[in-house]
């Protein structure tokens, strides 16, 4: 491994239609559901990737993140948008941690008495 290398290669997000090689039905109803949610609908493609490159920052995927950070700049959004975008995925991933010290605290208190 050179110092260039890492598990993360984005020339493999152009490989991803390649998923369905040794399950190529499973791979269709996928993708053929993956166009439907991204066709415009109540949301707007545009909404819709907005949407996923907050969803992107939240799973942590750098494949998705390369993805839908130009398809957000493809259908129109702007940098200070996008940025907006994962901060809203950034206070929600937090409050998700943050509400499950409840469970810690009731777990704490019953151990303690």
């Amino acid at each position: 491994m050179t110092d260039m290398d890492t598990y993360y290669n984005p020339a493999d997000l152009d490989k991803f239609g390649e998923i369905g090689k040794d399950a190529p039905d499973l791979a269709r109803k996928f993708f053929d559901y993956y166009g439907a949610v991204f066709a415009d609908g109540a949301l707007t493609v545009r909404e819709k990737a907005l949407v996923a490159l907050g969803v992107a920052h939240a799973v942590q995927c750098p494949y998705c993140i390369d993805a839908y950070t130009r398809s957000c700049l493809e259908n129109g959004s702007n940098l200070e948008e996008m940025t907006e975008t994962v901060h809203v995925a950034n206070a929600i991933r937090g409050g998700a941690s943050l509400v499950h010290g409840v469970q810690m605290r009731k777990i704490a208190e019953k151990i303690s008495l």
